[in-house]
């Protein structure tokens, strides 16, 4: 294992020189063990706060596979079911195919994979119906509520017949809709029964449980790292529009609880939980439910941010195809995603290994070079 430390000491020391990030925590468990957990550089550069094991970060899209594995418990129980349609739970959700196209039928198992037909405000242009109707993408606009939200996308409508394609989408926040309706608890509540709770993820919910512990966010920049204030645009892919943060979201009681981006956590609860998926699910879903979570459920669909083909998509997050064509030290069948925080991770199911990188620093922990240096520090 000390080559294993020595080699991940090296990638972040590199990406800290450099100055892509300010700071990371970056966890390697192996057969259920921690194999390498530090914290390196700074929580709060400008005030001299070093980065610690114990900190917080807003999750982003980490919040994903949490929410995701509750949903699965709840199709365990009878709750939900995979080819249900949301309108048995939400029946006034029916956004259209504009143009005529009518409302057709969104499915739990569209949601889960994000070929329901939704999208993001980023995934779409400056002028997209995302943003003419104020679609949030939990990240921002503090105070909004869920009902509020769910008709600003029924407004913006369809962007695909549900099925047709694969896009990155607020359907994770739907999917959190519906297992209120179906539970009569809050999201919060509904995920800390099946998952937090039972797993006790003490530092894992929807809002900041520790504001002393909360690090600062970062973007990256030519010259360094800059600091993010209270509203930020982080730019994302070309040609679409930048990614809205409100800092203040992470207090926020009384906007809605986002199933895709809302969640708060810290890197033992993170890592504890993915590692849990790896090996079958633990005591919070079946193992049956678990592979789901892992395997490819998409077909032959093509996952955008991917232009080699290589990747499926799963519960929760992406499935590694085809290590070769990626360029990718992963081995077939890996999952993984990230947070736009600055956060990405990686379970190889055939190495029994788990990888969570906590950063401060968007976008580099996320889709930058350090993810990539993590994971061939941590596979040798």
């Amino acid at each position: 294992m000390t080559n294993l430390s020595q080699r991940v000491d090296a990638a972040l020391q590199s990406a800290l020189d450099q100055k892509r990030i300010v700071g990371a925590v970056i966890t390697v468990m192996i057969d259920g063990e921690v194999a390498h957990r530090k914290s390196y550089g700074l929580a709060d550069r400008e005030a001299g706060i070093p980065m610690k094991d114990n900190k917080i970060f807003r999750l982003a899209s980490v919040s994903k596979p949490i929410v995701t594995a509750a949903a699965m418990r709840m199709i365990e129980l009878g709750q939900l079911s995979l080819d249900a349609a949301v309108t048995d739970w939400l029946p006034d959700f029916k956004p259209q195919i504009p143009g005529g196209g009518g409302a057709p039928t969104i499915t739990i198992r569209h949601l889960l994979t994000h070929t329901a037909g939704l999208s993001y405000d980023f995934m779409q242009p400056d002028d997209g119906p995302y943003h003419r109707h104020r679609v949030s993408s939990g990240a921002d606009q503090d105070g909004l509520s869920m009902e509020e939200n769910l008709k600003r996308i029924m407004a913006a409508g369809l962007a695909f017949p549900p099925g047709a394609m694969w896009v990155y989408s607020v359907a994770i926040d739907v999917l959190g809709a519906v297992m209120q309706k179906a539970d009569g608890a809050t999201l919060e509540q509904v995920v800390e029964k099946h998952v937090t709770g039972p797993m006790k993820m003490t530092d894992t919910s929807f809002h900041v449980v520790d504001k002393d512990r909360l690090v600062q966010p970062y973007s990256n920049a030519p010259a360094g790292p800059i600091r993010i204030g209270e509203v930020f645009k982080q730019p994302f892919l070309p040609g679409l529009a930048p990614i809205s943060f409100t800092l203040s979201r992470a207090f926020d009681t009384k906007g809605f609880q986002g199933g895709g981006a809302g969640m708060i956590g810290g890197p033992d609860d993170v890592a504890r939980f993915l590692d849990t998926i790896r090996a079958g699910g633990g005591h919070i879903i079946s193992r049956e439910s678990a592979q789901q979570m892992l395997s490819n459920q998409i077909g032959p669909l093509r996952v955008l941010f991917d232009p080699t083909g290589s990747t499926g998509f799963g519960f929760g997050g992406a499935v590694m195809l085809d290590p070769e064509k990626a360029a990718s030290p992963l081995s077939p069948g890996s999952f993984y995603w990230g947070g736009v925080w600055g956060h990405s991770w990686f379970i190889d199911p055939a190495r029994r290994m788990t990888i969570v990188n906590l950063t401060n620093t968007t976008l580099e922990g996320m889709s930058g070079q350090l993810p990539g240096d993590v994971v061939r520090a941590a596979v040798g």
